[in-house]
């Protein structure tokens, strides 16, 4: 009987001991200073979201920095974006036998604008109507170092 109370008493003592550590250790919840963005553009030369250019517009734009500025015109850096190309492409349909026109897309993340050269090279002097150039997850940084994304801009090319 006694040896039953000493378990008893040993197995109480563990159990209130672990309660007492684990109740010691509290959460702790820092605030953060919430941060509204400055409203900024995006441009690709002088041209915006939305915008339609020419082959021969679109074959310099390419080569061109991304620039993302506000009212002012303070200009901001660029910590990372992604950028999509939609091409136009010739397929060949198996079941008619003719050729189709299609898209097909090439993107990646990068870190700095313009584009690396590769990526100019591929694309420039090979733009065709009905093509996309388009920058999304537009990262910048403001004056304190915070991040915060710009707006898209896509391009059409007529």
């Amino acid at each position: 009987m006694k040896n039953i109370f000493k378990y008893f008493f040993c197995f109480s003592l563990v159990i209130s001991i672990g309660n007492i550590s684990f109740a010691q250790q509290k959460e702790v919840i820092t605030k953060v200073q919430k941060f509204k963005p400055p409203v900024v553009k995006t441009f690709l030369g002088i041209n915006q979201n939305g915008a339609h250019v020419t082959v021969d517009e679109g074959n310099q734009l390419i080569a061109l920095p991304l620039k993302i500025v506000d009212a002012q015109n303070h200009q901001y850096p660029i910590s990372s974006y992604r950028f999509l190309y939609r091409k136009k492409s010739v397929i060949l349909n198996d079941e008619t036998g003719k050729k189709e026109e299609t898209f097909s897309i090439t993107a990646s993340r990068f870190d700095s604008t313009p584009l690396p050269k590769v990526w100019i090279n591929n694309i420039q002097g090979r733009l065709q109507p009905e093509e996309q150039l388009y920058f999304f997850d537009i990262v910048v940084k403001d004056k304190e170092g915070r991040d915060f994304f710009a707006p898209e801009l896509k391009i059409t090319i007529k």
